[in-house]
């Protein structure tokens, strides 16, 4: 599977079905292993935008990116870093969103804490107790930077999306509060739950 061998030619219930991957894709010519390799790591960069050649082991697939990209410097972090050169110099538009624990900009904890600033765990597996942010805390993107934590509980049979706590690691301006207000409100609607807000 990992070496394009092998691919998914179907499914039975839960189960994947395998087959060789040229009977499955009978059109498509086989990569060289060396381009197949370039072709993920350019993607990985692209995805990410900034990371390290090694990134973490990762079991369903690590943030390595190898030689994609251009060696860059990040002030103020140690270590060598390599970003996509299509997006130097570019126009930046960012917005609020809520990130999952599981997304691939927080996944590499090293890498949200030395560029971002941003320290986070996800705390599911933490007795109550010890818990800073929530049992499931959604990182908060504002812009270019990671602000806060969402600690909120889809009750599904009280029909409720609880938020419990706003983590803010900055200050809130008007606007952000807003704009985040407005990623929560998508977040229950999207659940299909009503928003039960604190106090």
């Amino acid at each position: 599977m990992h070496r394009g061998e092998a691919a998914v030619a179907g499914r039975m219930g839960g189960d994947r079905l395998w087959d060789l991957a040229e009977r499955v894709c009978p059109d498509t010519p086989a990569v060289p292993v060396h381009e197949a390799l370039r072709l993920r790591d350019d993607r990985r960069l692209r995805a990410l935008g900034i990371a390290r050649a090694r990134g973490p082991e990762c079991q369903v697939e690590p943030a390595d990116v190898g030689n994609a990209g251009e060696p860059a410097v990040v002030e103020g972090v140690r270590g060598k870093w390599r970003v996509d050169p299509a997006r130097s110099g570019q126009p930046f538009v960012g917005r609020a969103a809520l990130l999952s624990p599981f997304d691939r900009l927080i996944h590499d904890r090293r890498r949200t804490t030395e560029p971002f600033g941003f320290d986070y765990q996800l705390e599911m597996y933490k007795p109550a107790a010890k818990r800073r942010w929530g049992c499931f805390a959604l990182p908060i993107l504002y812009g270019d930077r990671l602000v806060g934590k969402l600690d909120a509980t889809a009750d599904r049979k009280a029909g409720v999306l609880r938020v419990d706590a706003v983590h803010e690691d900055e200050r809130f301006t008007q606007a952000m509060s807003v704009e985040i207000g407005r990623e929560i409100d998508d977040l229950a609607r999207w659940l299909d739950l009503e928003l039960a807000l604190p106090g």
